[in-house]
């Protein structure tokens, strides 16, 4: 199933982030008029925008916001054919500092999305959930009948966002459905994500070894292009697909231990590694194992992922091999 997208009016919520800028990048290069949401900030910034390609960034209307701000976002929605909604704090380590932040963002901020898209009749809006929601897996593969179980501040602020989306779709016949994507990675993604992490680590002669929290962890990694191929084939579900949730994943399980030892292998490195406590979540809210159960969406829009974890680990690879220069200062870990 596809969606024809040029000349189409879209608004991308969290453009400037990870899976946002390449949301962006790819709804503009197949010829949609994309208004994209960057959070202001006072360092002129557009965050990952400022790294998509001049002509596609150029054809793009970049615009600085919140979606904290209720009127902000109804202008912005106006007469948008499509809305992707990717913007949240997702930093699981900060939710435990700063919880409320996560609510006025992931769960009013949604609402406010909701609202806009409501009032201004957008015809479309996907929702972006996250694997987290359902916490420790109570069985494997995970599908979409899984209880949600808020380990995390942020798994809890994003239940209640799918939530809001779910109700928006029952109460006012929101045509909004919500995509629940497991673990992405890829270029432009923080380090506070493991893969990043320990890619950064393996590469950079400034670092010594590569530290880590808990190996054992399993989880279902997919490559961001596969992850926005999902964003854009939710776009072009039908309106029995409204107010559903549909997990987009691989079905392919790797322990953190086993993706390490690729990431080792594919850029030859020999370096130590070393188990930092600083990096292991509270016992009670880690997240154990992730396994998508993705046979809905494949049966709803024909979505499958086409990235193998080896070919995606190496295209990531390369493209942190041409970050080296520029990577923040100091080698320790962000929360």
């Amino acid at each position: 199933m596809s969606l024809e997208w040029k000349n189409r009016k879209v608004f991308v919520t969290g453009a400037d982030g990870f899976i946002g800028s390449h949301l962006a990048e790819a709804l503009a290069a197949s010829g949609a008029e994309v208004t994209a949401l960057a959070l202001y900030n006072s360092f002129d910034s557009c965050g990952w925008l400022d790294d998509v390609a001049a002509p596609v960034r150029a054809a793009m209307n970049i615009v600085r916001g919140d979606i904290r701000d209720p009127h902000q976002m109804a202008g912005l929605c106006k007469g948008q054919d499509v809305v992707f909604h990717l913007a949240a704090l997702i930093a699981i380590p900060y939710s435990y500092d700063a919880p409320s932040s996560y609510v006025q963002t992931n769960v009013q901020g949604t609402t406010n999305i909701l609202k806009a898209s409501l009032d201004a009749g957008v015809s479309k809006i996907v929702h972006t959930s996250t694997s987290e929601v359902y916490g420790t897996a109570q069985f494997t593969p995970i599908s979409e009948a899984h209880p949600l179980q808020g380990q995390s501040p942020y798994s809890a602020s994003k239940i209640g966002a799918d939530m809001m989306a779910e109700s928006f779709a029952r109460s006012f016949d929101l045509p909004v459905v919500t995509l629940r994507p497991f673990n992405t990675y890829g270029p432009r993604q923080s380090e506070r994500a493991v893969i990043s992490a320990v890619i950064r680590q393996a590469l950079d002669p400034n670092c010594d070894a590569i530290r880590v929290g808990d190996l054992t962890p399993t989880r279902d990694f997919n490559f961001v292009v596969d992850t926005v191929s999902a964003f854009m084939a939710a776009a072009a579900l039908g309106q029995n697909h409204f107010g559903q949730t549909y997990n987009a994943g691989s079905g392919v399980m790797v322990s953190i231990q086993q993706m390490l030892e690729m990431v080792k292998t594919l850029t030859q490195c020999d370096k130590v590694v070393l188990h930092d406590a600083q990096r292991k979540r509270p016992q009670k809210s880690e997240v154990m194992t992730l396994l998508a159960d993705a046979s809905r969406f494949e049966a709803a829009a024909g979505w499958t992922t086409q990235t193998s974890l080896e070919n995606g680990l190496g295209k990531t690879i390369d493209w942190w091999k041409t970050r080296l220069d520029r990577v923040r200062a100091g080698t320790g870990y962000m929360v």
